[in-house]
């Protein structure tokens, strides 16, 4: 059994100073509508995150306990206009503090929709991220919605991007309706959570 099937939701967070103490942790980031909170839900085999068809749902990063002191944490997804600009300008705070500095930070799940992968928007994430050496793998969902021909297509041009920009970025396919790409990511996030 899954140990993200012992996930539970611990806090929400919308100041730095109120992170929890962790022993390790990975963070899942996405434009809104992308599949986020789905992914999560289909790792814990449960409802874990809110799914909503309103864009920019999320508005503070929630943490899931996974146990020995490690959690699973969604972020704000990213790209919704209709967020006020006070807010927007108080989400870049938050999370810029919370992915430049978190030292219990393992890696980011980076959620993009197959159909539409690496958009302006997903590369100034990856941008703001990787100075700080950690590792993103790259979850294309809901890839269900393409042939299975086209999906591995768009897995091998995003691959190709994704080597150009450093050697800590990994990608996969994975739908949560099927649950396709379940173990793999299952088995990436367990490495990185287990490394000292």
């Amino acid at each position: 059994m899954s140990a993200y099937f012992h996930a539970a939701f611990f806090k929400s967070v919308a100041r730095l100073e109120d992170l929890p103490d962790s022993e390790g942790e990975i963070t899942f980031a996405g434009r809104s509508n992308a599949g986020k909170s789905s992914a999560l839900n289909a790792l814990a085999g449960q409802r874990l995150a809110f799914v909503s068809k309103t864009p920019g749902r999320t508005q503070l990063i929630n943490f899931y306990r996974l146990g020995d002191g490690r959690f699973l944490t969604d972020l704000p997804g990213y790209g919704y206009a209709r967020v006020p600009a006070a807010a927007r300008a108080d989400w870049e705070h938050l999370l810029g503090g919370y992915l430049q500095t978190r030292s219990a930070l393992r890696g980011m799940a980076l959620i993009m929709d197959v159909r539409h992968p690496l958009t302006e928007l997903d590369r100034r994430m990856l941008a703001w991220f990787l100075p700080t050496g950690k590792p993103v793998h790259v979850l294309l969902t809901k890839a269900d919605k393409l042939s299975r021909a086209a999906a591995l297509d768009t897995l091998k041009r995003v691959e190709r991007e994704l080597a150009a920009l450093g050697s800590k970025l990994t990608a996969q396919l994975f739908s949560s309706l099927k649950k396709s790409g379940l173990e793999q990511a299952e088995a990436r996030f367990a490495a990185w959570l287990a490394a000292p």
